[in-house]
């Protein structure tokens, strides 16, 4: 007669509704008191008896409590519902789209537990054929912090992504800077928009466009104190950004910046037009202090400030479709470094954490040089309207 199995020993039987042998294991209670069962089967009982001497590995390491079925997909999922709850809509929005187009539909149904690196490896070499590096790093990413949630939880021994690396993939559009005359024919052509003010900061001071979307009239000194001593410009501080918590992509991109005076003139200007549109919305105007913000008062939306763009660009004579708002920052850098802006000056004024940053990010745009920020911008883009030896506003 076969002895019994000791108590935590789990079961082994024969099921012939399955016509397999079925290993069995209680691995714990739910919060509820209802038992945790782990299942396993095998066609012959050797292979059963296997499977069961895993799952007690597993329980005595404290990986048992997972369902055997728990899939690729089911983790991704799990982080994309849990993990990215401090993110702002437009990231989740973001991973989601990449997960669901290129994580899932590949990797997915595979069980968590047998996925292995060299399926992740073959999976990013085929996904390299189509996507930019940038975008492997995100597919990779969402993959391996989907993985680290499960094994945070027990639902999986290892992280098998990080034995892969993110191959080269297709070359994405590399950013590019306008020339000079470029930029002149753009800040003309935004002088009748409502972007004007938007567009003229962007240039002249290199703000982020998120940085922009979240500035607030408070942080804005257009006068300054001339009488101080040394005298103080007026400056704009960029201490917020639209960025989920309203923080700023680094602790050094929080920054305060003197005003050239064409962007002080821009802002005086915006400043006027705005006090228009919000008498006109009336009881509607959320007085939410925003400097560039909608018809309501509420936050300026990045895809409405990319259409409102492409239409300033078109007017411009360049193409549309070739330029985005972020492009105006990369033109700030280009056109200091062109006008003898030493790059730890440069770097200093875009928010980096060091020159390296700003060689890598902008090395296209850079021309090693000496001078300094807002002094050169009023050099480069003297205001039409103003005698250069005229104050700022």
């Amino acid at each position: 007669m076969t002895a019994r199995r000791s108590r935590g020993d789990g079961g082994l039987y024969w099921s012939e509704s399955r016509g397999r042998w079925i290993a069995e294991v209680t691995v714990g209670f739910s919060p509820a008191g209802k038992r945790i069962v782990r299942k396993a089967s095998g066609r012959s009982k050797t292979e059963a008896q296997r499977k069961l001497k895993e799952i007690l590995r597993d329980q005595d390491d404290g990986f048992a409590v997972a369902p055997r079925g728990y899939s690729v997909a089911d983790a991704v999922n799990d982080w994309l519902t849990y993990g990215l709850s401090n993110r702002s809509q437009a990231t989740r929005d973001k991973y989601k789209f990449l997960a669901d187009g290129h994580v899932i539909p590949a990797l997915g149904a595979r069980k968590l537990v047998d996925l292995t690196a060299d399926e992740v490896d073959r999976w990013l070499a085929a996904k390299a054929k189509e996507l930019s590096t940038s975008s492997l790093r995100n597919i990779r990413s969402i993959l391996k912090r989907a993985i680290d949630r499960a094994q945070a939880r027990d639902k999986v021994r290892r992280n098998v992504v990080l034995l892969s690396e993110t191959p080269t993939g297709r070359t994405g559009r590399p950013s590019k800077a306008l020339t000079l005359a470029q930029a002149e024919a753009l800040l003309e052509a935004a002088a009748d928009s409502t972007l004007h003010a938007y567009i003229v900061l962007s240039m002249l001071v290199g703000a982020r466009t998120e940085e922009l979307r979240a500035l607030t009239w408070s942080h804005v000194d257009l006068a300054g104190n001339p009488d101080a001593n040394p005298p103080v410009p007026p400056t704009l501080m960029v201490w917020r950004s639209a960025r989920a918590g309203g923080d700023t992509k680094t602790r050094k991109s929080r920054r305060t910046l003197a005003l050239p005076r064409r962007c002080v003139v821009a802002l005086t200007e915006h400043r006027r037009a705005q006090a228009a549109v919000r008498l006109a919305a009336g009881s509607s105007w959320q007085d939410l202090d925003l400097v560039f913000a909608s018809a309501v008062g509420t936050q300026l939306d990045a895809h409405n400030v990319r259409r409102a763009f492409r239409r300033v660009v078109k007017a411009a004579g360049l193409e549309p479709t070739e330029w985005t708002p972020r492009e105006l920052r990369h033109s700030f850098v280009s056109l200091l470094s062109d006008a003898g802006v030493p790059l730890e000056n440069i770097s200093r004024l875009v928010g980096h954490s060091g020159s390296t940053v700003t060689e890598l990010v902008y090395r296209k745009q850079i021309r090693p040089v000496i001078a300094d920020g807002a002094e050169a911008m009023d050099r480069i883009f003297a205001d039409p309207r103003r005698p250069a030896s005229e104050p700022g506003v």
